[in-house]
């Protein structure tokens, strides 16, 4: 767990900074985006669901006074009814073999990204020294 903080760690501070740090960033993108998935995975294994984005429409009062004009000078306020889409998160119901075969799955491909990170970073610092 120490050691995802840790990459986590150096990817954030190499998110902006020097070339260095910016190269760096760029050859372990994959490794934190798979770091961010096994996180999540293994938050919706320990939940046994997850959570799915949905927009539908909800019925809003919008301002819908008409503009001043020099027959009417002062319109009369309006409100109408209008429907606005709104995106909100629900629970659904996950498959937990599937669910557990993708964690470890994802867990193979970071050992792979791990180990091609050291050499990939080691290029980055010959290329841009500091």
């Amino acid at each position: 767990m120490q050691r995802y903080l840790a990459t986590a760690a150096l990817l954030t501070l190499a998110a902006c900074g020097t070339p260095q740090q910016q190269c760096i960033a760029i050859v372990t993108r994959d490794l934190q985006t798979v770091d961010k998935l096994i996180a999540e995975t293994q938050a919706n294994l320990d939940r046994g669901y997850t959570y799915v984005n949905v927009t539908g429409t909800m019925p809003q009062f919008v301002d819908c006074t008409p503009n001043a004009t020099d027959k009417h000078p002062h319109p009369r306020p309006r409100n109408c009814l209008v429907d606005v889409a709104h995106t909100y998160s629900r629970a659904a119901a996950i498959d937990l073999n599937a669910e557990a075969a993708k964690l470890a799955s994802l867990k193979a491909k970071r050992v792979q990204l791990d180990a091609a990170a050291p050499p990939a970073i080691a290029g980055c610092q010959r290329q841009y020294p500091e």
